[in-house]
């Protein structure tokens, strides 16, 4: 577990090098245009080897991009020449960040450009948390070598001063980027502790991102499992994010369709949703989440449990409840989980004892989603793809959160219309929002009513070909908490265990 959870698939390293030389070749773009002329540019851009200038295959697209078609850079007028050199990225407008696999709330705004060798190209930009770059987006929905080289070319960096996109093809940058993620594309085949075959692929955060494991992993893995098999794909935090983004983003991007869902609950979240009190990371637990207390429990059961049910319900798939046990959790909560949730329309409800007994801890729930994935399903998405932006972030607003509208601000009003001037109205939407409740607001556990969704701001990622809302204060980069789990993680220097990772 230890290796799984450091370097071991390397796809956060080489999705992050492919993220940073992005945003390497903006900066020093913006600086080569903003301190030479035209010419000085193109032969730069062009260079004379041996008295021949050739245009290289990714400038011959560009041209293609600005109409402009010809092979011979002798042939091109002044006019064209300033078109090909000069991208013109407005810095105001500049969307690609950095990123780093590290919690560094201090890395979330920051000035660039300081050094005298850069000549005042000064401005401010921030980091986000590796895992929340369009690349590791794409990765995870990209189906081949060439769709991922595809969407990589297609990833909008900036708005140049005269407002048309600008992209990592247009930085000349997106075939270095597939070289670098070659290998990353490539799902690691490991197992678990009982030998079931396992793919390890991709990892974007779903409160950020769309949270699922990649497609190729998917569709490796149903052709390893033949027709007879179950593949079991993780859909990352509830079924309000994670879930929702499965079926609405990765299963248009891949075209495969879920028998069941798996709704994984345990007594201690349902009993915080249920009006429990709030727990803290590293303080003890109160009492309320050891000892026994079923009016708590069918508190969440009835509120939360009963809206993450309806909302698996909402795209036509069966839903089988695996109620994850715990050593403090009694019977009689355990059985009061299965009895709601089962009221609550889920087709079957067990209680699963993985952690303890490994497979055969959980037979019980095997043979559940064997039996609901017999049933017939009606699966449909939530929204038509070409309903209007707008439309579309109120329907998830609505049906998913149980929001009575949406507010947008400003800049998200001025965000949609770009967009839809530029032609990505019709793309799917990946809503920002915190996990930790149904709504925008974190402490407002159940099911919560009566809200109106705020969207601070609306960012489009063309590669990964989704639109994303940022709702309310969610971040894209984490901070350490005051007592971070480093504290406790530790190396023998003579055996090499790690310990205090788990």
């Amino acid at each position: 577990m230890e290796e799984f959870n450091l370097h071991l698939t390397g796809d956060i390293h080489a999705i992050t090098a492919a993220n940073n030389l992005v945003a390497a070749a903006i900066d020093a773009r913006m600086l080569h245009e903003a301190t030479q002329s035209d010419k000085a540019l193109f032969n730069r851009l062009v260079p004379s080897v041996n008295g021949v200038r050739r245009f290289s295959p990714i400038q011959i697209s560009r041209l293609h991009r600005l109409g402009i078609n010809k092979t011979d850079p002798a042939s091109l007028t002044p006019q064209e020449v300033s078109s090909f050199v000069r991208l013109d990225l407005d810095p105001s407008k500049i969307t690609w960040q950095r990123v780093v696999d590290t919690n560094d709330r201090f890395l979330r705004k920051i000035t660039i450009g300081q050094a005298s060798t850069e000549k005042g190209q000064i401005r401010e930009t921030g980091f986000d948390i590796a895992v929340a770059s369009e690349i590791m987006a794409i990765l995870a929905l990209a189906d081949s070598l060439e769709d991922m080289k595809n969407r990589l070319a297609r990833m909008v960096v900036g708005t140049s001063r005269s407002g048309q996109p600008i992209t990592a093809e247009d930085l000349g940058v997106s075939g270095a980027l597939a070289v670098l993620m070659k290998d990353a594309i490539k799902p690691t085949l490991m197992q678990t502790l009982e030998g079931t075959p396992v793919f390890v692929h991709a990892g974007p955060f779903a409160n950020i991102a769309h949270g699922n494991s990649s497609v190729l992993a998917d569709k490796l893995a149903l052709k390893l499992v033949g027709r007879d098999g179950f593949v079991v794909t993780e859909a990352g935090f509830g079924a309000d994010i994670g879930m929702e983004k499965f079926f609405n983003i990765k299963c248009r991007a891949s075209g495969l369709r879920p028998s069941v869902v798996v709704l994984v609950a345990t007594v201690r979240a349902l009993k915080m949703h249920g009006g429990g009190p709030n727990v803290s990371a590293g303080a003890p637990l109160p009492a309320e989440y050891i000892d026994e207390n079923l009016s708590l429990v069918a508190g969440g059961c009835r509120s939360n449990l009963k809206k993450q049910i309806q909302i698996a319900h909402l795209f036509g798939v069966p839903v089988v409840v695996a109620v994850n046990v715990f050593k403090t959790d009694t019977q009689a909560e355990i059985k009061l989980v299965c009895d709601i949730a089962k009221e609550c329309g889920a087709s079957d409800a067990v209680p699963c004892h993985h952690w303890a007994q490994g497979g055969r801890g959980s037979v019980e729930l095997a043979q559940a989603v064997n039996q609901a994935a017999s049933r017939p399903s009606n699966f449909q998405f939530l929204y038509d793809i070409e309903m209007p932006i707008v439309e579309k972030i109120r329907t998830i607003a609505q049906k998913v959160y149980g929001a009575d509208d949406i507010e947008l601000s400003p800049e998200a009003k001025a965000k949609i219309n770009y967009y839809n001037q530029q032609g990505y109205g019709s793309l799917p939407i990946c809503m920002a929002k915190t996990h930790l409740s149904l709504s925008h607001m974190p402490d407002k556990k159940g099911a919560p009513t009566g809200f109106v969704l705020p969207i601070r701001d609306i960012r489009a990622s063309i590669g990964a070909s989704f639109i994303y809302p940022l709702v309310g204060t969610m971040s894209t980069m984490p901070g350490l908490p005051t007592r971070p789990c480093f504290y406790d993680i530790d190396l023998d220097p003579v055996t090499e265990e790690i310990t205090g990772l788990f």
